[in-house]
């Protein structure tokens, strides 16, 4: 069973930066690149909205809330994807999850990371 195990939450004030990580285990590297992988957030009372994807094909799309701000990428080396986020506002405010997915029976989720902003 594929495990992400994500790191990098927590709070930070608007204006600020803050850096997503999501890496891989049990799977092997080169299954790695025929995944999509994406980034969720989901803030309370609200419902799970993408905020990125890169496809195995490579292609690369953002929410329009964030795009311009924020920017993903994938490690194919070391099975890992990222989130750079720059210019947090309030409303960023959510719990983030990491998606690999490349079919209905292979679709994982990493346990999702807490991220705040707020002055």
């Amino acid at each position: 069973q594929v495990q992400l195990v994500e790191s990098g939450g927590g709070l930070v004030q608007p204006g600020g930066t803050l850096r997503l990580s999501c890496t891989a285990s049990r799977m092997i590297t080169s299954e790695f690149s025929t995944y999509d992988v994406s980034w969720y957030r989901q803030a309370p009372e609200k419902q799970r909205e993408l905020v990125a994807r890169i496809t195995s094909q490579r292609i690369t799309t953002y929410a329009d809330s964030v795009q311009g701000r924020f920017t993903i990428s994938r490690d194919y080396s070391k099975k890992r994807l990222s989130l750079q986020m720059t210019s947090l506002k309030p409303e960023d405010t959510a719990v983030y999850y990491c998606n690999l997915r490349r079919s209905a029976a292979d679709d994982y989720w990493g346990q999702g990371t807490q991220v705040t902003v707020s002055s």
